[in-house]
């Protein structure tokens, strides 16, 4: 698998995994808790498998390969970076809706 390809399954996989997250506080937002810790571990899921594949890349150019740098994948690690910022917000906010749930 080339770099543009492996840089299409970390768009595709870190897409999901933000979908995924930003369902939980849609979840959450209902008080559906359980509803919103599945779609929180399907979003784990998902961005582990894109930070693989990423992790991937980095070992074999560390290894010597030598990757054309283009901007596709490029746009792969924006996708993963802002992915993996909105799966810690998620959590974030359902800790904060679960909290104010259990002081009421």
């Amino acid at each position: 698998m080339d770099n543009t390809e492996i840089a299409f399954q970390i768009i595709l996989l870190a897409g999901n995994g933000r979908s995924s997250a930003m369902e939980a506080i849609q979840y959450v937002k209902e008080n559906d808790f359980e509803t919103a810790k599945e779609k929180m571990k399907e979003a784990e899921q998902e961005i582990n498998k894109a930070h693989n594949f990423q992790t991937s890349l980095l070992q074999e150019e560390a290894q010597g390969k030598d990757y054309q740098l283009n901007l596709i994948l490029i746009h792969s690690q924006d996708h993963l970076m802002n992915a993996l910022t909105i799966k810690d917000m998620a959590n974030e906010i359902i800790d904060i809706y679960q909290e104010i749930k259990a002081n009421r």
